[in-house]
């Protein structure tokens, strides 16, 4: 249950979790994905978000509301490079904290104007697993070195192109993959590096657009599906759905996972300081 709730904590940045906890090879070779996808990417000359945007989604196991997360947008400097600083917090409540207790904070530095990564945070306890990494980039030497304050060990890894943390690939995407790129049935790919396991690829396959009834309305969406190991966890590999507003914010409005055991629903429950203006339906 602790790799679900991770993955589900910090939208979709974490749904990056769910690949890694089986191998880190998953859906590398795999038949789902299609090895041609178009992954133009198209740097937008303004951010789709900005500094004071915070995002809130609650978490159901079934009929128990088990978490909510939240990811807040904040702005910093890093050795006088202007960087923008992604907080995000995920934990348990009511009557879920009881038998799981989770008090997650996931952090990400990564520059206003490249978007590459430059610190990232990850500070765990999950029912008494713990774990205390800060990872830093140095984009001109291309290494990362990274700290687990835990045990007291580092790792050093050699950077790849477009490479993200689990925070950073999520506003990544949201900026620099156009829409009218994007292919039904094809997958955007990403290498990604959070944890001492090293560099893997994300791929996230596009399926098309989707109208939801959520709790502010009908919300038209992208609808995706990230790769995952079937098995332990998920059910099958594409057990997994993601959808996305088209507005121009383009924020996560609905997760939904199919696990081996149950299942679960991640929603948008509040946002504040959008960019721009979020888009409902009107009947």
């Amino acid at each position: 249950m602790k790799n679900v709730l991770i993955l589900m904590f910090l939208s979709f940045g974490l749904l990056t979790n769910a690949q890694q906890s089986g191998s880190s090879d998953v859906a590398l070779n795999s038949e789902v994905s299609t090895p041609h996808a178009k992954n133009k990417k198209h740097p937008k000359r303004e951010s789709t978000f900005q500094p004071g945007e915070w995002l809130k989604f609650r978490m159901h196991y079934g009929l128990l509301n088990a978490s909510y997360a939240t990811l807040h947008v904040k702005s910093n400097t890093i050795k006088g490079v202007p960087v923008y600083h992604v907080v995000g917090k995920g934990a348990t409540t009511g009557f879920a904290s009881l038998f799981f207790k989770v008090d997650d904070t996931y952090e990400s530095y990564f520059g206003m104007e490249d978007m590459k990564p430059y610190r990232f945070v990850r500070k765990i306890d999950e029912g008494g697993y713990t774990k205390d990494y800060e990872i830093n980039f140095d984009h001109q030497k291309d290494t990362a070195v990274l700290n687990d304050k835990k045990n007291k060990k580092t790792y050093s890894f050699n950077l790849q192109d477009s490479i993200q943390d689990l925070l950073s690939a999520f506003y990544y995407l949201r900026n620099n993959y156009d829409p009218k790129d994007l292919v039904e049935g094809e997958a955007v790919n990403l290498k990604m590096l959070f944890d001492d396991d090293g560099i893997f690829d994300f791929k996230l396959k596009y399926i098309g657009t989707e109208v939801l009834k959520t709790k502010f309305g009908k919300v038209e969406c992208y609808k995706f599906r990230p790769l995952v190991q079937s098995g332990r966890i998920f059910k099958e590999q594409e057990s997994l759905a993601l959808w996305v507003s088209t507005d121009d914010n383009r924020i996560p409005v609905r997760i939904q996972a199919d696990l081996a055991v149950g299942s679960i629903k991640v929603d948008l429950e509040a946002y504040n300081g959008l960019k721009n203006q979020f888009k409902i339906i009107m009947d």
